[in-house]
């Protein structure tokens, strides 16, 4: 049991016991009145790795002296640039190297995978996510659906929580799936809910998934580097992340892919680009499509360079955290927002409610805060104190300590800073 203080002495004395405390200066704080804002929005957008502007003119400058020789002359040669990522994208996410790799964007990357994962066949049609996925992902879902010529109010089922809850409950996931059986084609969830910051059991809804002969995929835009991620363990068949929230690469950065090694050389259906080509005879350029025997099948173009530049700097970072150890601080850290939200609401008076689950095994750091009564005027009030948070209609304010930049000083002075408002 921790025992948490809402003051400034106790949360220095924290930040004194980190061992990650050093990762901090590795980043650039916007500022506000003099002083760095409290940033508690990397689950939106990370902040910027100081090394992030040297990795990138590395590039610019073999670009300059290399022109298109840069290719293997770079000092990280640009034809082979994603397979550099591999290994450290391995560990972030639990998988093997040849299970992952760093291409695209997000959601492209979802489209990508489900060409081989969504087959739909006779009465075997449906797709299972939560009833509030990121958007993005039920655009994908009822598109693929309809692409397939099914119907997208029929075929999508969308779970929706307990009358009066907000999160779902593993066991009613799981009955779904068993009630759905033969008529399940896909189960995609998302990792951590963008929403409302539930991690689900991945492993579970895999494992379930795959008993009654559907397939399991998870978008873990708001998973990756902020849970503990087992994805080879796990037995998930394929999983896509964005780079720009926890992975701290910048706005619009590549993104990432795992497609468990049982599924490589199997002849699934995909959709083929030369990248995705046998490297060995990649630049024969041959009329037959002949796929990589690893994740990189997926693959359709070259490396976008620029900003696999950045998110080299900002996968280092974590290989030299490790994700254990920021797994660890983070449940601190987001134990004590917790706490420290609940003494602003005893001494205001004002009714904050947490909807993110209680038990750190079912949250990364994000916490979604409804603030009754006070709606987004509250969420305005903090931000010209300082505060970089966000806002998700109608009425969740989220905020998330990151472990590799954020300290327990940023969420004391969060504390005093709504309370100063709420007071």
């Amino acid at each position: 049991m921790n025992t948490f203080l809402n003051t400034l002495e106790f949360a220095l004395a924290q930040d004194a016991a980190d061992p990650l405390r050093a990762f901090r200066e590795e980043f650039l704080f916007p500022q506000y009145s003099g002083r760095p804002v409290i940033y508690l929005c990397g689950n939106s957008l990370g902040l910027q790795p100081k090394g992030a502007s040297a990795a990138l003119k590395q590039e610019l400058d073999d670009w300059a002296t290399y022109g298109v020789e840069g290719h293997l002359k770079a000092k990280h040669p640009w034809y082979s640039y994603h397979e550099e990522l591999a290994g450290c994208t391995a560990r972030l996410v639990g998988g093997k190297e040849s299970e992952v790799v760093v291409m695209n964007q997000l959601t492209s990357n979802l489209h990508f995978l489900m060409v081989s994962f969504y087959r739909p066949s006779g009465k075997r049609r449906k797709i299972l996510t939560e009833q509030r996925p990121f958007p993005s992902d039920t655009y994908a879902f009822a598109s693929q659906i309809a692409f397939h010529g099914g119907a997208p109010d029929n075929d999508l089922v969308e779970m929706r929580p307990r009358a009066g809850e907000y999160t779902l409950r593993t066991e009613d996931i799981l009955t779904c799936i068993s009630e759905l059986g033969d008529e399940l084609a896909l189960v995609c969830f998302g990792g951590v809910n963008f929403y409302t910051g539930q991690a689900f059991d991945m492993a579970s809804i895999a494992r379930a998934a795959q008993g009654v002969g559907a397939h399991a995929g998870f978008d873990l835009a708001h998973a990756a580097g902020n849970l503990h991620l087992k994805l080879h363990e796990w037995n998930v068949d394929f999983a896509c992340w964005c780079s720009y929230k926890y992975l701290n690469s910048g706005p619009g950065s590549v993104a990432g892919a795992f497609v468990h090694e049982r599924h490589h050389g199997k002849g699934l259906p995909l959709f083929a680009g030369w990248w995705g080509h046998d490297k060995h005879e990649r630049f024969k350029m041959e009329r037959t499509f002949k796929p990589m025997p690893t994740a990189e099948a997926w693959q359709v173009s070259n490396a976008p360079v620029f900003s696999m530049a950045v998110h080299r700097t900002a996968l280092e970072q974590f290989d030299r955290a490790g994700i254990a150890a920021l797994r660890a601080k983070s449940e601190q850290l987001t134990g004590y927002l917790e706490f420290v939200i609940g003494e602003v609401a005893k001494e205001s008076g004002a009714k904050l409610e947490i909807i993110t689950p209680a038990d750190p095994a079912q949250r990364g750091c994000q916490l979604s805060i409804v603030a009754h009564g006070k709606g987004k005027d509250l969420f305005h009030a903090i931000s010209a104190k300082g505060v970089v948070a966000d806002w998700r209609e109608p009425n969740v304010i989220r905020v998330a300590p990151v472990p590799l930049y954020n300290s327990f000083e940023d969420v004391y002075r969060f504390g005093v800073e709504l309370i100063s408002v709420l007071s």
